[in-house]
């Protein structure tokens, strides 16, 4: 006869370590981890939003042509089609903490060797590399950070790490607005300032946990014990012996379009099509836009530092809604609110209406960009979770490189007006493919 005093988890089944980590609530360890990859984050789009700058400052000294500024922005997502394909793979055979430190360290020095450019065919050449590293470092960092927060709260810190990324832009913004214009090197002290990554890989290496589910599937149980304790210290909660798990297979890119998988990975490596063409097709190129409309290179950058701040908001309201609605209801909300806000800023003509539009475009885009991160992760088993999510955002990397190379040639057709038409019709398409993704919402990951 069982003991009054008995609990369910005395007599039940051993949680498994998964479930004890979903069971936590959110303490110092969840947020060490998160401001931790959060920072490196921040740093990823901190470079991207450099490169907008940079392009502006250059048109005008070097002289370069549109076409030839397209590929300064083009090459670079080259190199993150690349990178993020093979990062996700590798996070899943060598560990998402090792690859999320290797990707710092690679982009971080190839953005300070940038500064040193002496012409466009090195320029280019090293904003490949950089490109490498930051394709690989998004999917892997919310693959980590998925892995280890609860699953009541998951999207949410996610979307939070997600917020990350304005914070980094916003950095781009004032670096651009004060640094890039104050002299003929302005541009190159950007960049220099661009290698701060590459010293934040040692903290990343040292400081920050591997996945418990990598490395229950690779057999290291002992380390993965110890992480799972180290979770629970901060909570109070006493430590109890989980089963083993069984070893994970061996992820193959092939496994993305089995049978129960290739709708899912089809839907959401359309919305990362989508949402990747109409960011970096307009946001790359909006201060080179407002220059070219009689704007001083100074006062295109206050716009855009303008613009920028409006992210901040928007990732809070997703962070709030994707628990609340859910990731589905969030993601389609946010990209048709980008849809209409793209084409509304593609019909401004006053300094009031840029503002505004390219502040609800800021808001909309960036909370679709945070819903998106939050269920890509899900999509997937823990196998194949790091290749997947790798795999999604190498496919969206294909529209970021074909959208900058695109603007000159519909400048050229239609103006400014068919430019954001044309990606307020790309964000549409986006919010329809999110419907086909799978709901998460509160429940743990496979």
């Amino acid at each position: 006869m069982t003991s009054p005093m008995t609990t369910p988890t005395e007599v039940g089944p051993r949680p498994t370590r998964s479930e004890r980590l979903d069971r936590l609530p959110f303490n110092a360890q969840h947020r060490r981890l998160l401001v931790g990859s959060g920072i490196g984050w921040a740093l990823d789009a901190m470079d991207v939003g450099l490169i907008s700058f940079v392009m502006a400052a250059l048109a005008k000294q070097w002289l370069i042509s549109p076409t030839e500024l397209s590929w300064v922005a083009s090459i670079g997502f080259v190199g993150m089609a690349i990178g993020a394909s093979l990062g996700g793979l590798l996070a899943d055979r060598i560990g998402r903490r090792n690859v999320f430190a290797l990707t710092l360290l690679v982009y971080g020095l190839a953005t300070g060797a940038a500064g040193l450019s002496t012409g466009l065919a090195m320029l280019i050449g090293l904003r490949f590399v950089v490109g490498l590293g930051l394709g690989a470092e998004l999917p892997v960092a919310s693959t980590l950070v998925s892995e280890y927060a609860p699953a009541r709260i998951r999207g949410r810190v996610v979307v939070i790490l997600e917020a990350f990324w304005a914070v980094g832009w916003i950095l781009a913004a004032l670096v651009g607005y004060f640094v890039v214009p104050a002299s003929d090197d302005g541009w190159r002290w950007a960049l220099f300032i661009g290698i701060v990554p590459a010293l934040y890989a040692l903290y990343v290496r040292a400081r920050l946990p591997e996945s418990v589910r990598f490395l229950e599937g690779r057999g290291r149980t002992a380390e993965a014990e110890q992480a799972v304790r180290t979770f629970e210290a901060p909570s109070g909660v006493a430590a109890v012996e989980s089963p083993e798990a069984p070893p994970a297979p061996r992820p193959r890119w092939s496994d993305l379009w089995s049978d129960g998988l290739r709708t899912r990975t089809a839907a959401l490596w359309a919305a990362w099509f989508g949402i990747n063409f109409s960011y970096y097709g307009a946001f790359i190129w909006i201060p080179s836009l407002l220059v070219s409309q009689g704007f001083s290179l100074t006062r295109s950058f206050g716009f855009t530092l303008i613009i920028t701040l409006a992210q901040l908001p928007g990732y809070g309201v997703a962070a709030f809604l994707i628990e609340a609605w859910g990731r589905r209801a969030t993601l389609a909300t946010f990209l048709v609110g980008s849809a209409v806000s793209a084409y509304a800023f593609g019909q401004a003509g006053s300094e009031g209406a840029i503002i505004a539009a390219g502040c609800a475009l800021s808001f909309f885009n960036l909370g679709a960009w945070g819903a998106l991160y939050a269920v890509t992760p899900e999509v997937y088993p823990t196998f194949l979770r790091g290749t997947g999510s790798g795999s999604a955002a190498a496919f969206g990397r294909i529209a970021s490189i074909l959208a900058p190379l695109s603007v000159p040639w519909l400048l050229d057709l239609g103006g400014s007006g068919l430019v954001f038409t044309v990606f307020g019709v790309a964000f549409a398409l986006a919010a329809v493919a999110s419907l086909a993704l799978p709901e998460w919402r509160g429940r743990s990951l496979a």
